[in-house]
């Protein structure tokens, strides 16, 4: 299943300056793989060495923030990736 997701200005070298491609998977994890296949490097921006979200990032399945990988995903999700800003 083929859905659209939105990237980060942030990560957007990896994908031509898209702010939006699509990418497959049946699972949040399963997509993030489908993205690296597509667009080399991009995963390990957002999942670190122990396959969880890195702290800056943040993944929404249909404006629902999620940390579980394995979330299941339906074919008309709306998956958005975002970068968390942070500072002092």
């Amino acid at each position: 299943m083929t859905m659209k997701v939105g990237i980060p200005s942030v990560l957007r070298s990896y994908t031509a300056g898209a702010s939006t491609v699509e990418a497959n998977g049946a699972t949040v994890a399963a997509l993030l793989h489908d993205l690296d296949a597509r667009y080399p490097g991009i995963r390990f921006r957002m999942v670190n060495e122990v396959d969880a979200l890195r702290p800056h990032m943040r993944v929404f399945v249909n404006r629902e923030s999620i940390s579980d990988l394995g979330k299941a995903l339906a074919p008309k999700d709306e998956v958005m990736i975002l970068h968390a800003l942070s500072g002092g």
